[in-house]
């Protein structure tokens, strides 16, 4: 007797399986083809500027100095990324830069110089050749035809990118020539101070036993107030930031938790019975927590105008529905014996919610509201850049202005340690709740 097995459901099972397992990968690569083509990563890669990309990094940790010419006036300046508070008086500009107010000679790397004439005449001079440009009033002059590959020339613009980064640029207002420097210049004195441009054996020899440079504070407390006003990185108003960032998080964070644990027991089953009560704190708390709190920031910021207030309210806003769904459901899946231990001795619900609720749940509670904390810290940076507050908002103007990249890359450095730092204390936090 033959017996066939074809519709046998092991069979069917089988085949199923074969289906899914060769019919998956198919849908996937299907996928990735539909994301490739609905983004054009093709013409994405085709347009990708890696040079800008390179020259964007080396802009974070290295610094510029430009010697620049009035074309209108004649005078010669040079200053740190080209700004007025950084510029170098005449006895102590770069040992590169020689001349007077109405002359000047740049020294490069690799053999190049460029001379600014007293006439406006600037010329480039290079291992190759010399190659003179001449402003005029109705743009540039120049005399060479064949320009290097390395050279722009318009009748309005002179442009060289010159070795290790170096860059001249000629109109008809102004000539400047920058040379980069590897480092964050200024960083911890800026050119007002007295104890700009000494040694670490000159400031550690001046702190211990050196002349007060001011009669009236030692020469550590100088460096200190030196360093905290520094009128180039700012680190007084950079900390005041860091401290604007962490407070918008934790009044947030922390006054959500404040709001929501009231609410959570009308949202938990076994303390609101009346299943409409239930229903619109659940609905409460999912319009809370389904617009995120960027949108919550742009709304009151309307209302309320810009501030780390408005930023707090938005980050409390949004965690209180998360965090009343998260308490709601701690509340639902507590230990009922002891809640009927204490009714059963004739103690009112406050008192079963004081000694025997509350006890199960606090550990739960804080370690959310502190992950939260922590979480909200990284938040609290963009959404400062929206509302105006917080180290967001001068890392969003550095960004700006498209030329302190050295300062984009400095707070940015001290966010991830901000957040380091955050996650560190909270998971100790943590890990002390849990084992109590």
């Amino acid at each position: 007797m033959t017996v066939t097995t074809t519709n046998h459901p092991v069979h069917a099972m089988m085949s199923r399986k074969r289906m899914i397992s060769l019919g998956l990968p198919v849908v996937v690569l299907a996928y990735l083809v539909y994301v490739a083509v609905a983004f054009d990563l093709g013409g994405l890669a085709g347009r990708a500027r890696l040079d800008n990309g390179a020259l964007l990094m080396r802009d974070f940790w290295s610094y510029k100095i430009h010697v620049t010419r009035d074309n209108r006036s004649g005078e010669i300046s040079s200053a740190i990324e080209g700004m007025r508070n950084a510029t170098f008086s005449a006895g102590n500009r770069p040992d590169w830069i020689s001349g007077n107010q109405n002359f000047a000679r740049v020294e490069l790397p690799q053999g190049h110089v460029v001379d600014f004439a007293p006439d406006g005449l600037v010329t480039l001079i290079t291992p190759d050749g010399r190659y003179r440009i001449r402003p005029t009033g109705s743009g540039i002059q120049t005399d060479f035809t064949d320009a290097p590959p390395n050279f722009s020339v318009s009748d309005n613009r002179f442009s060289a990118d010159l070795p290790e980064g170096a860059r001249l640029t000629v109109t008809r207002a102004r000539s400047e020539v920058f040379r980069r420097h590897a480092g964050w210049e200024l960083f911890f004195f800026d050119l007002s101070s007295p104890f700009y441009g000494k040694s670490w054996a000159e400031l550690a020899a001046l702190a211990v036993s050196g002349d007060r440079v001011d009669p009236e504070h030692s020469n550590l407390a100088g460096m200190g107030r030196d360093f905290w006003n520094n009128g180039i990185w700012h680190h007084g108003d950079v900390a005041w930031a860091i401290f604007e960032t962490i407070l918008m998080a934790f009044l947030g964070t922390f006054g959500a938790g404040l709001v929501a644990l009231p609410l959570a027991f009308m949202a938990a089953s076994n303390f609101a019975p009346l299943v409409l009560m239930r229903q619109a704190a659940r609905r409460f708390f999912d319009l809370l927590r389904g617009v995120d709190a960027l949108i919550w920031t742009i709304i009151l910021s309307r209302a309320f105008g810009p501030g780390p207030l408005t930023g707090s309210l938005a980050i409390l806003l949004t965690e209180t529905g998360t965090f009343g769904k998260l308490f709601s459901e701690a509340l639902e899946n507590i230990d009922e014996k002891p809640v009927e231990g204490l009714r059963s001795t004739g103690a009112g619900p406050v008192q079963r919610i004081r000694w025997a609720v509350m006890p199960q749940v606090s550990p739960v509670i804080l370690s959310q509201l502190l992950y939260y904390f922590e979480s909200n810290t990284r938040s609290a940076t963009v959404i400062g850049a929206i509302t105006g507050g917080g180290i967001g908002l001068l890392l969003m103007q550095a960004m700006q202005t498209q030329k302190d990249w050295e300062h984009v890359a400095y707070y940015i450095l001290l966010i991830v340690v901000m957040v380091m730092a955050m996650d560190w204390l909270s998971g100790r936090l943590r890990a002390r709740l849990i084992r109590g």
